[in-house]
């Protein structure tokens, strides 16, 4: 069984900002497979079904970001989901947007919410998927925190879409194929 987790802020205030592509990207699952994520615990919002002929849990931690840990350990607890069996999927600012890269392992970097994860989990060894937003551009250089928080502009929105589409497509191919395939096709 995989735990495919999306990091991101509850969606009524976060919705259409760059910190959601990994919700973004867990909706988009949900809906390709029928699977309806309408259950609370864990301090998340979560569901299961099967993609691929494998049981999967799609997970929304609903914790703020910068506590996305926190629900992410309580579930794989839970379920006793080992963290070779964890994908997570979260915005990153060192990609360009509607550019995915897959990672076996590794650090958090500056990402919050990673560095809640691998804190809580106290591992670093899982698998993730990272989804392009970009550096906030511009003359003003726009402060990292209102880039990633606030409203996504017209322009973007595309590429953006096309980022989570792809993550999409790359969660499949690891539960269909393995890491090291997807990472051959998507990286």
């Amino acid at each position: 069984m995989y735990l495919i987790v999306g990091l991101g802020n509850p969606e009524q205030d976060y919705s259409n900002t760059r910190h959601n592509m990994g919700f973004n990207t867990i909706n988009k699952l949900a809906k390709q497979y029928n699977i309806e994520i309408t259950r609370k615990n864990f301090k998340g919002l979560y569901g299961s079904g099967i993609i691929e002929e494998e049981k999967v849990i799609l997970l929304k931690p609903q914790t703020f970001m910068n506590s996305s840990g926190e629900s992410i350990k309580e579930i794989m607890q839970f379920y006793k989901i080992e963290p070779q069996d964890l994908i997570v999927i979260y915005d990153d600012i060192d990609i360009e947007p509607g550019v995915i890269k897959l990672r076996k392992t590794g650090g958090p970097g500056t990402h919050n919410g990673m560095k809640s994860v691998v804190h809580e989990l106290n591992t670093q060894d899982f698998k993730r998927v990272r989804v392009g937003i970009g550096k906030p551009g511009g003359e003003e250089k726009q402060d990292l925190i209102e880039y990633v928080i606030g409203a996504i502009p017209e322009e973007e929105k595309e590429k953006l879409e096309k980022g989570t589409d792809l993550a999409k497509e790359a969660v499949i191919s690891i539960i269909k194929n393995g890491i090291d395939i997807a990472m051959n096709k998507f990286n």
